[in-house]
């Protein structure tokens, strides 16, 4: 796989670098990872993680350890709509637990899946800072709030005209 940023990609790359002080470089992983992800498909494959190890000039495995780490990384591609359930507790003692099995159930994949139709992938994450508002998922850039069924199953439908308008 031939891996290569746009020439204006690279300048808000080199822009992100020089925030930080000279030969810090890999400060600037996180944001050129978020970058590469919304560049290469909504995931990091290894090329992609390589690629972005020389440009910041370090170590592959220091890229991979934090892609690894960080649950906003996909190391695998994801459908077209991820859903980021909250497993913490705050929202496991609203339910969380009972709303994963039943997107589950609904959509027939299990945690870490994608849908044959390529359209949803489940996902369960630590706290998104909305424990006020469990149980709760992430939905692209937005959170979807006081989960039950009935939510779900809307925000499903949702998805899928959105899907069957855009393509």
């Amino acid at each position: 796989m031939n891996v290569h940023f746009s020439q204006e990609k690279l300048d808000k790359i080199s822009e992100i670098i020089k925030r930080y002080p000279e030969g810090k470089q890999k400060s600037a992983l996180l944001p050129v990872l978020h970058l590469a992800q919304d560049t290469f498909g909504g995931w990091l494959d290894t090329p992609v993680m390589d690629y972005v190890a020389t440009l910041l000039q370090i170590e592959p495995i220091e890229v991979y350890e934090v892609a690894s780490f960080y649950s906003m990384y996909n190391l695998k591609p994801v459908g077209k709509y991820l859903f980021e359930v909250c497993q913490t507790g705050p929202c496991m003692v609203n339910g969380s637990d009972n709303i994963i099995d039943y997107i589950k159930s609904k959509l027939h994949i299990g945690v870490g899946e994608t849908t044959a139709d390529g359209l949803f992938t489940l996902k369960t994450v630590e706290c998104l800072g909305a424990c006020g508002y469990a149980p709760m998922m992430q939905l692209g850039k937005t959170y979807r709030e006081h989960l039950t069924k009935e939510k779900v199953d809307a925000i499903v439908e949702e998805c899928r005209q959105k899907a069957a308008i855009n393509n």
